[in-house]
Formats: structure tokens, C-alpha cells, sequence
């Protein structure tokens, strides 16, 4: 059982409310007031907690992340976040805590690293596990990242037969998978990109601008870098009158 211990009003509403949305079994004492039989883990805004379980300290910013870390701690796990991520234009991200999933998003790559550095903000532990696959969104989204252990996972065979009803859910069914894959750590990947995959972003281009407009090759290679969004690309083009 979960037992929230705090007189902080703010931290316990917000985690209650939490509590409640997920249908937890939990109840709550004064802290300082002994604690049921059955707590597994409390949860406090910092107040001195005499207890044997685990205590997790609040924060009313992320009661969604608070909730986490406390369902991992009464279901036996060891609290470890792994993210993993399917990189292509709109990677799939799973995050794993205690080897449970907690969370699953799909973002236009130019969020990915951000919504990666939320997930592990505050835990040491967490790894990042990214597919070898789009090797540019891939590398582009390793670059982003900054003071988080990242390992390479070869993702062959990660994306899981989808049957009725499951469409879209691709990738990130295959980012859950990643993350459950040990990798090859690693502090970068500089890629060069290949000339079919310079087209493919030109083909990109055309798709995207209402004039079918063809950004040339060096803008390509920018956009591959990850140096311009498709977007700002095709802006240079516009301004340059070609």
C-alpha cells in the first residue's frame, strides 16, 4: 500500500489527485503518526519520516512522476528509469521504471530530446537506449542529449506484429522493446549522410512546401545534420529566390 505523509496541502492534492485518477490503493497519516502494516512505500513533501519502506519526496510540479517512482517501489522494482526510443521523423518513446512501463509518447523529432531529458531528470541511474535504425534522427537525437548515459541498440526485430486496432502504435511499441535491450553505450554518432538519404530529404521538401518547392543539396545535408528543421530549409530557400 502506498501511504502519503505530508502536511505540504499543495503536494498532497496534487498527489492524491494522481492517486485517485489511477485508481491506486493508498491512504494517509500525519507524519510522525505510525504507519499501517502493509505500507510499502511513503510519500512526503521532505518531512523526517521514520520508516523502514521506501520514502519518496514529492514534487508538486510532476505528482505524474511521484506516482511512478512510488508504483515501482510497491511492486518490488528498483526504481531504474530506461527510455527507450524508435528514432525516425516522429520517434516513438517508451519509458520503463523497475522494468515497468510508465510512459509512451511520439513527438516530431525536433521534441524528442526534450521530452527523453524530462523523463530522466533527477535519476543518475537512467539509461537511454536508442535504435540503430534512421541513422540521421537517430544521431541527430543522440547530439541533443547532454550528462545521460546512451547505448546503441541494434533494433532488428523490435517492431511487433500489429493486429486490428493497433495502428500507429509502431513505433512505440518497438521503443518499448529497445528499451528492454541492452546496448553499446556511446557519447555520439556523427553520421554523413548518403546521397539516397539527401534525397529522401529533398523529396521531403517538395512534400512540405505548397509551391513543390526542392531544396538543393547543401540544404539537405543541413537539415540531415540537424543544423535546420525541413521547416527553416525550406525558409533559406524561399529568401534565396531560387
Amino acid at each position: 500500500m502506498i501511504v502519503v505523509a505530508t502536511t505540504d496541502f499543495e503536494v498532497y492534492h496534487e498527489v492524491v489527485a494522481e492517486l485517485r485518477d489511477r485508481d491506486v490503493e493508498f491512504t494517509t497519516v500525519e507524519p510522525g503518526d505510525p504507519l499501517p502494516e502493509r505500507t510499502d512505500v511513503v510519500i512526503t513533501a521532505g518531512e523526517d519520516v521514520s520508516a523502514d519502506p521506501p520514502v519518496v519526496v514529492a514534487d508538486p510540479q510532476d505528482p505524474r512522476q511521484t506516482v511512478e517512482e512510488a508504483l515501482v517501489y510497491a511492486r518490488g522494482g528498483d526504481g531504474r528509469t530506461v527510455v527507450g526510443v524508435d528514432p525516425g521523423t516522429r520517434p516513438g518513446i517508451a519509458v520503463l521504471r523497475g522494468g515497468m512501463l510508465v510512459g509512451a509518447f511520439q513527438v516530431p523529432i525536433e521534441q524528442a530530446a526534450s521530452v527523453v531529458t524530462e523523463e530522466v531528470a533527477g535519476d543518475d541511474d537512467a539509461v537511454v537506449r536508442i535504435g540503430d535504425g534512421a541513422r540521421l534522427e537517430g544521431a541527430r537525437i543522440i547530439d541533443e542529449l547532454d550528462e545521460v548515459r546512451v547505448e546503441l541498440v541494434d533494433e532488428t526485430g523490435t517492431t511487433p506484429f500489429l493486429g486490428a486496432g493497433a495502428r500507429g502504435m509502431g513505433d512505440v511499441l518497438a521503443a518499448a522493446n529497445i528499451a528492454l535491450m541492452a546496448g553499446e553505450e556511446i557519447e555520439g554518432r556523427r553520421i554523413e549522410p548518403t546521397e539516397g538519404e539527401l534525397e529522401v530529404i529533398r523529396a521531403r521538401s517538395r512534400e512540405a512546401s505548397e509551391e513543390n518547392r526542392t531544396i538543393p543539396e547543401a540544404l539537405a545535408r543541413k537539415v540531415a545534420t540537424g543544423e535546420l528543421t525541413l521547416e527553416e530549409a525550406l525558409a533559406e530557400h524561399r529568401k534565396s529566390g531560387e
